[in-house]
Order: C-alpha cells, then sequence, then structure tokens
C-alpha cells in the first residue's frame, strides 16, 4: 500500500505540472497564472510569431541532422565496440558512459571552450593562404557547432541502446549466414540490420528528442542561432504568458504523436 501510495505520488509530482501548462494555454486572459475563460487564440498567435517560426526550424534541422548522425555513427561504433576485447573496450566503455553522466552544463562549456580555440587557430591559417583580393571563410559558431556538439553527446546514447540489443542477439543467424557463403554487407543487411532495427530507431528517437529539447548546451554553442529552448528561456526572463504555455504544449503534443508513430511501426514490423 505504501508503495503504491509513493508511485501515485511521484506520478502526480511529474505529470500535474504538465497537466496545468496545457490547461493554461487554452487561458483567455494574459495572465499565465490566472484562468480567465478558455480559449485558442494564444496558439494562433504563437503560430503567426515570426520568431517562434524561426526558432522552431532552427531546432527541427538541427535536431533531424543530429538524429541521422548519431544513428549512422553510433550503430557503426556500437558494430565495431563488440569485437573490441581487454583494456581497449573498457577505455572506451568509460568514455561512453562519462559522456553520459557529465552535467549538461560541463559539455556546454568544454565545448565552447574547444571550438573557441579551434577557431582561433584555424581562422588566422586560412586568413594567411586564401587568394588576395577574395574574402576569406570565418569561422563562426552556428549551426555546425550545435549539430557538433548535440552528435557527440547523443551518439552514446545510441552506442548503449545498439550494444545491449546486439548483446541479445541470436548469434546463430549470423553464423547460418556465414556458412551459406553470404557477403558481410549482405549477412548486415538481411541478418543483423532487421534485428538491431527497433534499437537503432529508439536511439534515433532519444537523439532527437535530447536535440530538440536541449537548452545548456545550445545556449553555449548556438551563436546567432536561436533554438526554440533558448526562445522559450529569453521569453520566460521577461514573464511567463499563455503564449508560452502554448508553445510547450505544441511541443509535447508533436513529441507525443512521435513517439505513438514509431511505435505503431514497430508494433506493425514485429506482426509481419
Amino acid at each position: 500500500m505504501i508503495v503504491r501510495i509513493y508511485a501515485i505520488a511521484v506520478y502526480l509530482f511529474l505529470y500535474v505540472p504538465i497537466g496545468i501548462i496545457v490547461l493554461f494555454s487554452f487561458n483567455a486572459g494574459r495572465h499565465a497564472s490566472e484562468l480567465r475563460g478558455l480559449s485558442i487564440q494564444w496558439y494562433g498567435k504563437a503560430l503567426s510569431n515570426p520568431f517562434v517560426g524561426d526558432a522552431f526550424f532552427t531546432s527541427l534541422i538541427i535536431a533531424f541532422s543530429v538524429a541521422i548522425l548519431s544513428s549512422l555513427m553510433g550503430t557503426a561504433a556500437a558494430l565495431a565496440l563488440q569485437r573490441l576485447k581487454g583494456v581497449p573496450r573498457i577505455l572506451f566503455d568509460g568514455m561512453i558512459y562519462i559522456s553520459v553522466m557529465i552535467p549538461g552544463i560541463v559539455i556546454g562549456i568544454a565545448t565552447l571552450v574547444a571550438l573557441v580555440t579551434v577557431f582561433n587557430f584555424l581562422n588566422p591559417l586560412l586568413a594567411s593562404v586564401w587568394p588576395e583580393g577574395v574574402k576569406p571563410p570565418k569561422l563562426h559558431m552556428g549551426f555546425a557547432s550545435v549539430i557538433a556538439a548535440h552528435t557527440l553527446f547523443t551518439m552514446s546514447l545510441v552506442i548503449i541502446l545498439v550494444r545491449a540489443r546486439i548483446a541479445g542477439m541470436d548469434r546463430a543467424l549470423i553464423e547460418a549466414s556465414m556458412d551459406l557463403y553470404a557477403t558481410p554487407w549482405r549477412t548486415f543487411y538481411q541478418v543483423t540490420l532487421p534485428q538491431i532495427y527497433p534499437a537503432i530507431l529508439a536511439g534515433f528517437l532519444l537523439s532527437f528528442t535530447f536535440s530538440f529539447d536541449d537548452f545548456i548546451i545550445s545556449f553555449f554553442v548556438a551563436g546567432a542561432n536561436t533554438t526554440l529552448p533558448v526562445y522559450i528561456f529569453a521569453s520566460i526572463r521577461r514573464g511567463i504568458t499563455p503564449e508560452v504555455n502554448a508553445i510547450g504544449t505544441m511541443v509535447l503534443a508533436g513529441s507525443l504523436t512521435l513517439l505513438m508513430t514509431a511505435q505503431f511501426l514497430l508494433r506493425a514490423r514485429a506482426r509481419r
């Protein structure tokens, strides 16, 4: 009974604030803390706000790019690490888990310092070797820096998920494929990939979600680009409005839709 009460309290603590945000996003008044009727006017204002649109598409492009890169490189790294033994495997395992456990603010500061140091070294070098009369390119913070920082962080999540799936995979199927003279690529495409596909899809969704929702790392390395979490933070500093609640509700609805779609696809694939 005590455990059940504790579980109910935890779920209420987690989901009641989300429910309040959703409820107050339909507030007819201008103050987020006072519910004065129901209206969808703030959704229209949020969708018509050009700054919200720019920040949303910036986050969408970054998150999609990060999810693809993390899935590809994380899957390749997981397959390669399965063949490592001894001290090298211990070292790589330690680096993977450390990258997940390190606080985001540490990753953001470290990435900022590293990128600034690299840019300060490469920009004068490019200027010295560039033809005269032509303006040399200048490396700076932007899309590439955010994508690189997010990919390094989320790739560890994909590696952990895919390696867990590989560990529970039936190795007899791979050996049978090799006995039938299948090439390594054909074995991977027809035997290994269908078994680890759910883990890759889960890693893709996690990478997309972590990148889209990340604020700390983006705040340090985004430069002039404004992602949606950075925009929401800047808006909250001026005061919480129902428009902010509407943006949060739309992001929540999009995330739930994405997760349910992925779950539907996985179940459909399992039935086939």
